[in-house]
């Protein structure tokens, strides 16, 4: 403890020393801190005051610094609801532009429209609730449109049903015009000099090109055509009865919507429908030309309206539907017309069925549809008209036939007789020469029959026109009906007037009238032997008759059919002569001086031509005659042939003479004369063929031979004579 207490004193000691080693300067010290008090104090005052003066400067900045901060967040909120606006504006422009579009009904810019506001602008918008209400309403007009689309479809369909045959009559009216006018060129160019340059000619078929029914290989047809410079009378087209617009928008709606295929099924499969409603014909279509008019006009504007959608939509419908329409169109149209012109008697409503026909068909053609088997059928009726223009011509035979008074025509005057001949052209130099007054060798039903000759003649030839015939053709058509008209029609009327019982006849009449039978007949003959056209140097014969021949036969069969009714020795004595005459004839023909050179291929043919004669004469074509009797006829025919086609020459020159002989008919100056005929051939057939050596040691052992028959037949013939 002392230590501590000496150590506490010692350290006391120490601190005193340096309190007063240091106590002047901390006296100085407490007095500049006295000082710096009172400077410190001032300076409080004069920062305060600096304070208050640089608060009352700076609150008009703090002001204006607020104002900036609050201007600032408003143009941030501006520029963020710009932004927000620019991606919405588009939206309710394209919502307000839809509705517009869907109360004008433009249904397919409004689907455009509804697609992109779905795809593009909803997107962009961002969540708001009217885009939800848009985005949710989006379906259903979707379905709208689509509904309201195939209501607008079927209002077309039943459209088109209603207009098919107004149209139709349009489309087959140009074509009439159309046809009108190729007819009136055709009739131009043939009255000019007839010379065209090839160019002419195109620019010609340009032409006609424009002013008719156009081909559907080059546009839509008669739906497409308009022309400004057509006057006011101008035929309306389609495109003027049907608006098309529906069938286009809904199609275009309904591929947007991903359903083309239904769309396109339910087109085809309603139009199918209308097609068996519009080829179903009415029950009492025969009755009138109108029935069949409307039932063409319906048909035809069916196809001109599948035609226009064919050429202005890609798939709608393809070839092969309008194809597969048209077979079902065709078939049942040849069906129908078939049957109701069957109903009908009257040839002059069959006449124009005919014409109606062939601008149905021309019409039709026109688009690019076959229409042959159309003009087949057409074919086909002409055989009905013509036997319809025979019973009509029957009546009006039998009423000429009734009101003839059997008697010559009195002719006063020379006046009379040019009035006369003006009709019937009656030449006979012999009754020219006689003075007036005089009278003609026939009563008025011959000049009244030769004009309706005429008249008929000239119907058939109505019924050819249009029909895309050969002159040919239609000389075949004119000749064959009138041949029945002769044969069948008139020969009854004449078996009806001679059966009468009020006309008699005197028997020098009877006879002349039989004769004159007899004369046509084998004149008619020689008409049908004229168109004989023997290549009399033929290699061989063909195994068919000639055709004048076949015609010939066919010619005989059918007038000797109608000579039934005629007392039984006139049509024998007829048939008779004709079969002579005809056998005369043709042995003629054989013997012609022009013809010089006979080779055995031709003599073949000639003896097919009479096997043909022979097999109508053995045929019986006229009732009565006993056996072959009317083969006889053609014995002297047959004998020669076979002579020459078997070359039994040692046989007829061993038995000429004898009452048995094979070749009793056969005369030797014939046989001479044909057999150097057929000698000339041959040598010069051996001329020909002088390079073969062995053919030609054959034919100079044939012809030593033919040498030897001639020295023989002459000798024969030189011996009888003497």
């Amino acid at each position: 403890m002392d230590k501590l207490e000496a150590r506490i004193r010692n350290h006391d000691r120490e601190i005193e020393k340096m309190c007063n080693h240091h106590f002047q300067g901390f006296v100085d010290s407490i007095t500049e801190l006295l000082k710096v008090r009172g400077e410190a104090q001032k300076l409080k005052v004069q920062v305060t005051e600096t304070n208050q003066k640089l608060q009352n400067d700076g609150k008009q900045l703090l002001d204006a610094m607020d104002e900036l901060r609050q201007c600032r967040l408003q143009q941030r909120n501006i520029a963020t609801t710009i932004d927000k606006l620019t991606h919405c504006l588009p939206v309710l422009e394209m919502y307000s532009r839809l509705q517009e579009q869907m109360r004008a009904k433009r249904y397919y810019p409004a689907l455009c429209t509804l697609e992109q506001l779905e795809q593009t602008c909803l997107p962009k918008a961002g969540q708001y609730r009217f885009c939800s209400i848009m985005a949710d309403n989006i379906p259903r007009l979707r379905t709208h449109i689509r509904d309201v689309s195939m209501s607008d479809l079927k209002d077309f369909l039943e459209s088109i049903r209603k207009h098919s045959d107004k149209i139709g009559e349009t489309a087959m009216k140009q074509a009439q015009v159309q046809r009108s006018l190729d007819n009136a060129l055709t009739h131009q160019q043939r009255a000019g000099s007839g010379r065209r340059s090839r160019k002419e000619a195109g620019q010609g078929t340009e032409l006609d090109g424009q002013g008719g029914s156009p081909l559907s290989e080059q546009d839509s047809g008669i739906l497409d055509v308009e022309d400004e410079e057509e006057e006011d009378d101008e035929v309306p087209g389609a495109h003027d009865l049907v608006d098309f617009s529906p069938v286009y928008r809904c199609l275009h709606i309904y591929t947007v919507l991903g359903a083309r295929d239904t769309f396109e099924n339910y087109y085809r499969k309603q139009r199918r429908k209308q097609a068996r409603l519009v080829l179903q014909p009415h029950s009492n279509m025969h009755e009138t030309l109108e029935g069949y008019s409307r039932y063409f006009n319906q048909i035809v504007g069916f196809f001109v309206v599948e035609d226009h959608v064919l050429h202005t939509t890609q798939g709608l419908v393809n070839r092969a539907y309008v194809e597969e329409l048209w077979e079902l169109a065709l078939s049942k149209t040849i069906a129908a017309l078939r049957t109701h012109s069957s109903y009908c008697t009257d040839p002059d409503l069959i006449l124009d069925l005919k014409n109606l026909t062939v601008l149905f068909t021309d019409t039709l053609q026109g688009y690019g549809f076959p229409v042959n088997q159309l003009f087949d059928m057409l074919l086909e009726m002409r055989d009905q008209y013509g036997e319809m223009l025979l019973k009509k011509w029957n009546q009006s035979f039998r009423q000429i036939l009734d009101q003839d008074n059997y008697s010559p025509i009195p002719v006063a005057t020379e006046e009379e007789h040019k009035r006369i001949a003006g009709h019937f052209p009656f030449n006979d130099p012999e009754w020219e020469k006689m003075p007036f007054p005089k009278k003609l060798p026939f009563s008025e039903f011959v000049p009244k029959f030769y004009s309706q000759l005429k008249e008929f003649i000239y119907a058939c030839l109505k019924y050819s026109e249009d029909l895309h015939l050969s002159s040919t053709e239609i000389d075949d058509m004119i000749r064959k009906s009138t041949n029945l008209l002769l044969t069948r029609t008139l020969s009854n009327c004449l078996q009806y007037a001679i059966k009468k019982k009020n006309v008699g006849l005197a028997e020098d009449a009877r006879h002349a009238a039989e004769e004159e039978i007899y004369t046509n007949l084998n004149q008619k003959i020689d008409q049908f032997l004229q168109l004989a056209d023997y290549d009399w140097m033929a290699p061989q014969g063909g195994g068919q008759a000639s055709d004048y021949l076949s015609d010939l036969i066919a010619f005989l069969c059918s007038t000797f059919a109608v000579f039934t009714h005629l007392p039984g020795k006139v049509a024998q004595t007829a048939c008779m002569s004709a079969c002579k005459h005809l056998s005369t004839s043709l042995l003629q023909l054989l013997l012609e001086a022009d013809v010089r050179q006979v080779s055995m291929g031709a003599l073949q043919q000639f003896n097919v031509d009479v096997k043909e004669c022979e097999r109508f004469a053995r045929a019986g074509p006229v009732p009565g005659f006993q056996g072959d009797t009317l083969l006889l006829a053609f014995i002297d025919l047959r004998q020669l042939l076979d002579l020459f086609t078997q070359w039994d020459w040692s046989t007829y020159l061993a038995d000429y003479g004898r009452p048995t002989s094979k070749y009793l008919r056969v005369n030797p100056h014939t046989a001479l004369a044909l057999l150097e005929k057929i000698s000339q051939a041959m040598k010069d057939t051996s001329r020909k063929n002088n390079m073969f050596a062995q053919f030609r040691k054959n034919e100079r052992d044939k012809q030593k031979l033919i040498d030897t028959v001639v020295k023989q037949l002459r000798n024969l013939i030189s011996s009888h004579q003497s």
